[in-house]
């Protein structure tokens, strides 16, 4: 059995062997199921490992992973939360799907081997076949193999003649070949036909004169038609009737642009083509010569068109019109091949190309839009009838006949006519020919549709020169002459466009200065550069494929993201493209907003394109505003930049704005406009021009305005071309305007006249220095009298007449604030640690003082509230000057050696009012309606080689007057400060014995266990009670630093004879207190034997050497203020061992 070529056996079994037994004996093996399955064929088509699968799903998500982790972080929060959401659903089915196929891929064994199985079955049924198809062949070609039966006749004329005499005559023509000519005798028949076609040519045959080139060679005559053909004919023979008969043609013509496709126009004829042009021109050759052969017998032959006398036969005219006809056909249809070709390129939607039945004439439609889509039974509305028509024209190609005639315009020249007539007589004398010339060219019309893109050309755009419709047989290029077309089309509208936008109403003002419009058509298709401001320029043109309106940038890198804008607007515009001059104004608007809006990005401001005003708001802002950009000052939320883009530049407004909370959209209304000179504030100058901008409209407030605009009718070279460098320095000369205005407003409210005076660099405190701006120097400051601000301020005879007010930090994205320059009159210098080591100190966050120069500036913070926090400042402020002055003098002026001044920075006054004992005064509230109040805090003065140790006394810095601080502090409210300081001082000194014996009491009486409490009623009033709670002993200041000791049950409003002497003694003021002093007393009771003690404590006090004023009285005693201590202390000692005794029984 034969061995197949895969190894197989031709029926497709592996030949087994057999295995023998040890007898001999052979037995067939069975192979086993996986023997056989490894003799299947592997089919793999359609598969894909699984492997493969889960690589590629797993790179594609690592590659997307990447590029997340590199362009989410510029995306926002929820947009990358978006993003992250689609992607895992996305991913997600594809795992799905993967699972699903891994879950399938478990069978795959199982599919795979029914695959090799089917496999291994169709390789049979393949066998099978080819067995059936060899025996069907073996079969068929066995029956031709057999013998014919023998030729006998044949046989016996080879055998006795040497020949076939029966074999037919064409046989032997066929094969037995004929002798050939030898060369001389082909040249010398050429040479005869040759001379036979020329005498032909030059006596008899009419030659049209568009083929009176020729040339006679190797025995046939060529023809040649310039830009038409060139044809070679030969003579049948030279007789008469030997007519011509057709050879060959070549056209003459070149294909010019795409030679894609162009093999299938072959200049030169071929095959099927050739055929067909040689028949017609056979017929046309042949149409009056008689048939060659005659018809068989029988057979009538069909009549053959006869010459009318006097007519003679002209075939060669025949056949320049039929090759005229070919070639103008053939060029007409290679330029329909270009125009489908050029659809197939992207034009299809664009471009429709007709052509007549006769294949003579063709039709192009450009620029051809889809019409509209309207519902059925839909009226056509008003704007569906000034819709744009749907083609931008037409450009026709036809094959026409003209008639012969003189002039300019005539097909042959004069010297051709002259000698086409001499021609005809001279060879047909009285006769005439059978056929003219016919004139064929081709005609090309262009006829621009009206109101294409919503323009109607001018008549001297609607024309083309005819050299430029002319179609050229040596540059066959469809798309070059619809591009020429195109190009002169886009040109009137172009030009249509430019004088609209420079002539218009609307756009005169913006686009009629030179170069703002700009005529371009050296760079492909004509077009319009459209200057927009600065150096943004538009490029305006009409797309040649589509005609649509088109707007591009340069191309610049400047420019690269207007790409989609542009293209927005173009798709909006040619819905209706006679808004063109509309959507320039809008793009050139646009385009200014996003020039100064990423100016004012640059510098970190806000900015708004729309605020919410009404129409009757917006013009204020004047009626030749285009545009505006709100940009908002940081530190006043209702003052805005406002940057008017007019016709020609930019217009600068400061408006203050108000919300009206009262209307449904919060709609705001400008309180205040005022229009800035940009000239004058960059070149540092300061100008105030109340009547520049536009005039308000009526109920509008008139403000002064801070710097004028400019004249109208004039503008700057440098038109919207905005510096980073001018906007900072108005953005900041507006703060400053502001802050300005807010602080002169607070004056006219008070009713405080106010000047400007020029600013200094010394102006604000030293301090402050660093923190100035360029532009302070031409903001001018505020200056105040001091008459006039601090009119019945306390000690407004501190400050010196001028006083000066800067706004301070509006050149910074700092909070404003306003900085009061006061210079004190006289000067108390700060002493204490806050002023020691400098000339300038600062002893509050709004307070700075200058020692040197005696300066006081204070700072707010507010700057609607500045005058408030200045008042109220400068009550404390000067308040303390005034302490600090008084308390300075009260040691030469009262002859208070012991009072000395401690610590004075502006905010606090501390000094010693008697030895070590002290008293801190600072002043709180000082605008309130009760005229500010003030905070007392006593102490001691610790001598500095005091050293604290085991045993020292720790009340030795302990200031009894602490408790009275509620009573002291009102003294200061009554009075002129000075008058209230001396009377509190002098209060303080009085009763310090008071309160120190009285503290000292208390502190023994701790310390002994006994329970005894001292405090103070008034500010001249203090009690020891008792243990009891009902008995206490009462010590009251009185004029002329005298000090009353007596019965806390009695008060100095008893009727008795010697009140009446205490109250004459204390003054007025203690009559008032009957009622409530009565009332206090009332619940306690009398000391016993009160008058014998107050005598023994008199005596003791007497006997310890006290010397002074005693006074008993029947409810105490009357003594000196120096000696209360001894006195006091004698009276409380005898007092509390009366009270100590147990009482005697009653009788």
């Amino acid at each position: 059995m034969e061995q197949a070529p895969h190894g197989l056996v031709m029926n497709g079994t592996t030949p087994h062997h057999p295995t023998f037994l040890q007898n001999g004996d052979a037995v067939k093996h069975e192979p086993a199921p996986e023997e056989l399955e490894k003799e299947l064929p592997v089919v793999t088509d359609g598969q894909v490992p699984l492997g493969e699968l889960v690589s590629r799903l797993v790179q594609t998500m690592y590659a997307e992973l990447t590029e997340m982790a590199e362009t989410m972080p510029h995306m926002s929060d929820a947009a990358r939360k978006r993003y992250v959401a689609d992607w895992v659903v996305k991913i997600k089915r594809q795992v799905v799907k993967l699972y699903a196929i891994a879950k399938w891929s478990r069978d795959a064994s199982v599919v795979q081997k029914a695959m090799n199985i089917t496999a291994f079955l169709m390789d049979q049924n393949r066998q099978f076949e080819e067995a059936i198809m060899g025996l069907k062949y073996g079969r068929d070609s066995l029956d031709p193999a057999r013998l014919r039966n023998h030729d006998l006749l044949t046989s016996l004329d080879v055998l006795t003649t040497g020949t076939y005499r029966r074999l037919p005559s064409c046989i032997k023509e066929l094969i037995i070949p004929q002798t050939p000519l030898t060369d001389d005798e082909v040249a010398k028949t050429l040479a005869d036909i040759e001379d036979a076609m020329r005498f032909r040519l030059r006596t008899s045959e009419i030659v049209p004169w568009e083929m009176s080139q020729y040339r006679i060679a190797d025995g046939r005559v060529w023809f040649t038609a310039p830009k038409l053909f060139e044809a070679s004919l030969c003579l049948r023979g030279a007789g008469k009737n030997d007519g011509w008969f057709f050879d060959n043609v070549t056209f003459l013509f070149k294909v010019g642009g795409d030679q894609t496709g162009m093999q299938e126009f072959p200049r030169t004829p071929t095959g099927a083509l050739k055929r067909n042009i040689t028949e017609e021109a056979d017929a046309r050759l042949f149409f009056y010569l008689p048939p060659d052969e005659p018809p068989p017998p029988g057979v009538e032959a069909p009549s053959r068109p006869e010459l009318p006398e006097g007519v003679v036969d002209a075939p060669l005219v025949r056949l320049f019109n039929f090759l005229q006809m070919m070639s103008l056909s053939y060029q007409l249809e290679i330029l329909w091949y270009q125009a489908e070709r050029m659809r197939s390129l992207g034009w299809a939607d664009f471009l429709t190309v007709e052509m007549t039945n006769n294949r003579q004439k063709m039709v192009v439609s450009y620029w051809v839009r889809k019409p509209p889509r309207t519902a059925p039974g839909q009226q056509a509305s008003a704007q569906a009838r000034n819709r744009t028509p749907l083609l931008g024209g037409k450009l026709s190609i036809s094959i026409v006949q003209v008639k012969e005639k003189t002039g300019r315009g005539a097909m042959r020249s004069p010297k051709a006519r002259v000698l086409a007539e001499l021609q005809e007589r001279s060879k047909l004398e009285r006769g005439r020919p059978s056929d003219e010339v016919e004139h064929l060219r081709f005609d090309v019309q262009w006829e621009p549709e009206k109101g294409a893109l919503g323009v109607t050309i001018g008549q001297e755009d609607a024309h083309i020169p005819p050299e430029q419709l002319r179609i050229d047989p040596d540059n066959l290029d469809f798309e070059s002459l619809l591009r020429r077309v195109i190009r002169r089309h886009t040109e009137g509208i172009m030009k249509f466009f430019q004088s609209q936008l420079m002539h218009g109403m609307l756009t005169r003002n913006v686009f009629s200065a030179p170069g703002e419009i700009t005529f371009v058509t050296s760079e492909g298709a004509p077009s319009l550069r459209v200057h927009l401001c600065a150096d943004e320029v538009v490029i305006v043109t009409v797309d040649p494929r589509t005609g649509r309106l088109t707007l591009r940038d340069t191309g610049d890198l400047a420019a690269a993201g207007r790409g989609p804008r542009f293209a927005a607007i173009s798709d909006r515009l040619n819905d209706t493209p006679w808004r063109l001059p509309d959507a320039l104004l809008t793009l050139r608007l646009t385009t200014i907003t996003d020039h100064a809006e990423q100016k004012v990005q640059y510098l970190g401001l806000q900015s708004y394109r729309k605020r919410n005003f009404g129409p009757e708001e917006l013009a204020k802002l004047g009626p030749d505003a285009r545009g505006m950009l709100y940009i908002q000052l940081a530190n006043f939320p209702n003052h805005y930049l406002v940057l008017v883009i007019t016709d020609n530049d930019y217009r600068y407004a400061l408006i203050n704005v108000k919300v009206q909370r009262e209307t449904m959209y919060n709609n705001m209304i400008m309180e205040d406009i005022g229009w800035l000179n940009v000239r004058r504030i960059h070149g540092d100058e300061f100008a105030v021009e109340p009547d520049s901008g536009p005039e308000p409209v009526t109920g509008q407030k008139r403000k002064r305005t801070d710097g004028g605009a400019a004249p109208p009718g004039v503008q700057y070279p440098t038109s919207f071309r905005l510096d980073t460098k001018v906007l900072r320095e108005l953005y900041a000369y507006c703060c400053a305007r502001v802050a300005y205005t807010k602080v002169e407003q607070q004056f006219k409210l008070r009713g405080i006249p106010y000047t400007h005076v020029n600013s200094s660099a010394n102006a604000a405190a030293p301090e402050l220095a660093h923190i100035q701006s360029s532009l302070a120097r031409s903001i001018p400051a505020l200056c105040v009298l001091s008459s006039d601000i601090l009119s019945g301020a306390p000690a407004a005879e501190a400050a010196m007449p001028n006083i000066r007010v800067i706004p301070l930090n509006w050149w910074s994205d700092d909070q404003a604030k306003v900085v009061t320059c006061v210079k004190l009159k006289y000067v108390q210098q700060p002493i204490g640690k806050r002023a020691s080591g400098t000339s300038v100190i600062r002893p509050s966050k709004r307070i700075i003082y200058d020692t040197r120069e005696a300066i006081v500036s204070f700072l707010s913070d507010d700057v609607d509230k500045c005058v408030d926090e200045f008042l109220e400042e400068w009550a404390r402020v000067s308040k303390m000057v005034v302490i600090a002055r008084e308390v300075a003098q009260m040691s030469s002026k009262y002859l208070w050696t012991d009072v000395r001044l401690l610590s004075f920075d502006l905010q606090t006054v501390e000094f010693a009012y008697a030895a070590d004992y002290t008293l801190s005064l600072t002043c709180t509230d000082q605008l309130s309606s009760a005229g500010g109040s003030y905070h007392l805090r006593f102490g001691r003065v610790e001598p500095d080689d005091e050293m604290q140790v085991d045993g020292a006394d720790p009340g030795r810095a302990h200031n009894p007057h602490e408790h009275v601080e509620p009573y002291m502090r009102n003294l200061l409210r009554h009075g002129r400060l000075s008058s209230a300081l001396h009377r509190l001082v002098g209060l303080l000194r009085e009763t310090l014995p008071i309160v120190a014996e009285l503290e000292d009491i208390r502190v023994s009486a701790a310390r002994n266990g006994d329970s005894v409490d001292t405090f103070a009623k008034s500010a001249g009033w203090f009690r020891i009670l008792y243990g009891d709670l009902r008995h206490a002993l009462d010590f009251r200041l009185m004029a002329g630093a005298r000090v009353v000791i007596l019965d806390g049950s009695h008060s100095l409003f008893d009727d008795s004879s010697d009140s009446q002497a205490i109250r004459r003694s204390t003054g007025p003021t203690a009559s008032g207190k009957a009622t409530a002093s009565s009332s206090n007393t009332a619940a306690l009771q009398p000391i016993p034997d009160f008058p014998a003690l107050v005598q023994d404590a008199i005596k003791a006090a007497v006997s310890r050497g006290v010397s002074g004023q005693f006074a008993p009285i029947d409810i105490g005693v009357i003594c000196d203020v120096a000696a209360v201590r001894v006195v006091g202390r004698m009276l409380y000692q005898k007092v509390f061992e009366k009270l100590a005794t147990p009482a005697a029984p009653l009788s």
